[in-house]
């Protein structure tokens, strides 16, 4: 289970919660502009945009999970069990896997907008990355300075739907988190009108009761209304400081503690690592379940013009400053 949003101050800044039982070998990755990006069934991208984002590199390739290139595009694959739907290997002569699709429209697109159609056009087909390793269903979150998009591989097709709100999490399909959304439109961050019964005296005995109603669990569709809600009421000053400090706030809105959710084989889903990128800069922040100081990777010229790979592994173990005399 995950959290993707999409928030724009002075900048445009967009990330995520990864909730998972257990790590995927993942670390930050920067794909320069010259690393050849070889696919199944497309042309190979011999030269293309920088990408930077978090990534589990197998066999010399980046499986991403989420990314922003150098244009400000951000692309983001979250889980969606039961509902996504890859037609078998054989199909069209031009298709993707669903592992490579992150490397390709980051590689070759300049917008979110273009991303988008090529999303809508390009076939997706069920071709692991290894034959023992099983494809991951997953629903992407897309997102630049002018907008954001979901695209879910359904079983007629994959469904491209514009993102007025700027938040995806998993399971059920889109539609249902924006309908679902009507049924909240009471909620306040300010303090609410006395309408049960205006003729008695009902102070309220708290600050935030507005939001009374506001789920807190940790569904799909209880935190896709939470973030919906924290973002739409987001304050915060522009400048880079502030904006990336607020984007981490929000996600802790949604982030999953140890304990709080039990899989069925008995492990517990956390927030592994939460991200957020300025999509103007490249620059990659993230913090860790166990360490929540914040750590930033840049996107300079001389990482995007290069030729190979270029990987930093996390940092995990907890800083603490502590404070002299």
């Amino acid at each position: 289970m995950c959290t993707s949003l999409v928030l724009t101050t002075q900048n445009t800044y967009a990330g995520r919660n990864l909730d998972l039982e257990s790590g995927f070998g993942e670390r930050v990755v920067v794909t320069p502009r010259n690393f050849p990006l070889r696919f199944r069934k497309m042309p190979a991208l011999e030269t293309h945009q920088a990408i930077i984002g978090m990534a589990c590199v197998a066999e010399g390739y980046p499986l991403y999970a989420e990314g922003v290139n150098e244009a400000g595009v951000y692309l983001a694959g979250l889980n969606f069990p039961g509902s996504a739907h890859y037609p078998p290997e054989r199909g069209p002569e031009q298709a993707l896997a669903p592992y490579e699709l992150i490397p390709y429209l980051l590689g070759a697109c300049e917008t979110a907008a273009q991303a988008a159609e090529q999303l809508a056009r390009i076939p997706l087909l069920g071709i692991p990355f290894r034959p023992e390793l099983p494809l991951a269903p997953l629903h992407w979150h897309l997102a630049d300075r002018h907008g954001a998009f979901v695209a879910e591989p359904l079983a007629d097709g994959v469904k491209v739907y514009p993102d007025p709100v700027g938040v995806l999490t998993n399971n059920p399909p889109f539609p249902f988190h924006q309908a679902n959304l009507c049924q909240y439109r009471g909620l306040s961050p300010a303090q609410p009108d006395n309408t049960l019964a205006p003729g008695l005296e009902l102070p309220p005995f708290g600050q935030g009761m507005g939001a009374v109603g506001l789920p807190g669990d940790w569904s799909p569709a209880s935190r896709y209304i939470r973030a919906a809600f924290c973002m739409a009421h987001s304050v915060c000053a522009p400048d880079e400081a502030h904006s990336v400090s607020q984007f981490f706030h929000l996600l802790d809105t949604v982030a999953m503690p140890a304990g709080a959710v039990v899989t069925p084989e008995e492990k517990c889903d956390i927030t592994r690592y939460a991200c957020c990128v300025n999509t103007d800069t490249g620059t990659y922040y993230y913090k860790t379940y166990d360490n929540c100081a914040l750590t930033a990777v840049a996107l300079t010229e001389e990482r995007r013009a290069g030729g190979r790979l270029l990987e930093f592994p996390l940092s995990t173990r907890l800083r603490i400053a502590w404070q002299e005399g």
